[in-house]
């Protein structure tokens, strides 16, 4: 019995091992995606730079939900990640526009469907 228990412990240590290094691995794209966003010849080039940022952000909470066994990562991962999608498709509509409102539609008016 102590020795199932040992391999469980060097497999669980193990485990952990591969999390750390797969967390690196995620900060490592995540700096080199926010080189990517302050290099980008375009303004494409930065959104989808931003983009990635914040699929490896989801990512590396994901990681770390693992690492300390907290399933509760995992419900802000995902609100973390529609925040990101949100935001994605909100600052690729001020890139196009210029404004978050519709065309020739006022302040005080609703939009009819």
């Amino acid at each position: 019995m102590d020795l199932l228990l040992a391999a469980t412990e060097a497999n669980e240590s193990f485990n952990n091992y591969e999390l750390v290094v797969t967390s690196v691995a995620i900060l490592v794209t995540m700096i080199l995606a926010l080189i990517r966003a302050m290099l980008g010849p375009t303004v494409f080039d930065r959104v989808l730079a931003l983009n990635m940022f914040g699929t490896k952000t989801v990512l590396l909470i994901c990681v770390i939900g693992f690492l300390t066994k907290r399933t509760d990562f995992l419900d802000l991962a995902l609100l973390y990640s529609l925040m990101n999608f949100i935001g994605m498709v909100a600052l690729l509509r001020f890139s196009e526009y210029g404004s978050f409102r519709e065309e020739g539609a006022e302040i005080g008016s609703s939009a009819k469907l």
